[in-house]
């Protein structure tokens, strides 16, 4: 979060509130802050642009070679790639989009025969993109593994689970991990007990500090496999890790609301010293005393 400077309010009365406009607005953003930190929701203005594009570097993956059976679901230890992060881990690239409403319009006017003529192409181009994510071709891949999730028909429920979870790999290899979750979410509505899908998605979770996330996903894995020993140790490393976080955005909020505080009371010749906050260790809930003396 970029630090801010706040107006300078050591004038007189009138002259502060000659700048009501620049009070106002550094209220404002003071504000947002304190709701980012609080709910995690962004409160940035958007910023027009007419020419935002997203680029791929990636070559359409045209190999040829076949895959055997285990390659099915690429595992990251078979790859040795050295290719550098891809710059878009935010956003995804137009290129990945499957619209999955014009894909059912589309299959509506296919012939039993058509359906399963895509069904066996779309199981060729996913030999093909695992083949590549094993040669560590990762960008190579998750195009393969998108053109295969745009023919594969709609109602091949596990094949298209395996798809996604496939290019959610792939894109966690070039550090496209935002998208990567995307993608074990739309696996994991395919197949909820896909356990590859959700222990992906709950390490991509952890990775990028969504650790109420993580824990959730990995306790749905202990559901699922009571004796893995992953989710085992993520169940006892992430409640501390979220305390910790917790107690940080807190000491932060109450930081800048203290500041807020000041900032307001300032023209009345006041200050949130004025104010003592007292918990009721019985009920938890507090109660607020004025002081006439700060200093008190």
């Amino acid at each position: 979060m970029s630090s801010k400077v706040p107006p300078d309010f050591s004038k007189s009365d009138d002259d502060q509130f000659e700048d009501a406009q620049t009070r106002t607005d550094y209220n404002e953003r003071t504000v947002d802050e304190v709701i980012e930190k609080v709910t995690g929701l962004s409160m940035k203005r958007p910023i027009e642009s007419d020419s935002e594009e997203f680029h791929d570097c990636a070559n359409d993956g045209q190999a040829g070679t076949s895959a055997t059976a285990d390659a099915v679901h690429p595992t990251e230890e078979q790859s040795t790639s050295s290719e550098p992060p891809d710059d878009s881990s935010v956003a995804p690239h137009e290129d990945d989009l499957i619209d999955e409403d014009s894909q059912r319009d589309y299959e509506c006017g296919l012939s039993d025969e058509e359906k399963a003529a895509n069904k066996t192409k779309a199981d060729d181009l996913k030999q093909q993109g695992n083949e590549l994510f094993k040669q560590g071709e990762h960008r190579q891949s998750v195009d393969v593994y998108t053109k295969a999730l745009r023919l594969c028909p709609l109602d091949c429920k596990e094949d298209r689970a395996i798809l996604y979870a496939n290019r959610a790999a792939a894109k966690a290899k070039v550090d496209r991990k935002l998208s990567a979750i995307e993608d074990c979410t739309k696996a994991i509505e395919y197949n909820p007990k896909y356990l590859k899908a959700l222990m992906r998605r709950a390490n991509l979770y952890e990775e990028t500090d969504k650790l109420d996330e993580s824990l959730e996903d990995f306790r749905k894995v202990l559901e699922l496999d009571p004796g893995n020993g992953e989710a085992r140790a993520a169940e006892t490393r992430l409640p501390p890790k979220i305390a910790e976080r917790n107690e940080h955005l807190k000491e932060e909020m109450m930081g800048k609301l203290k500041d807020l505080g000041n900032m307001i009371l300032r023209p009345f010749g006041l200050s949130t010293g004025n104010f003592e906050m007292k918990q009721d260790p019985q009920t938890g809930s507090y109660s607020i005393n004025f002081k006439q003396n700060a200093n008190q």
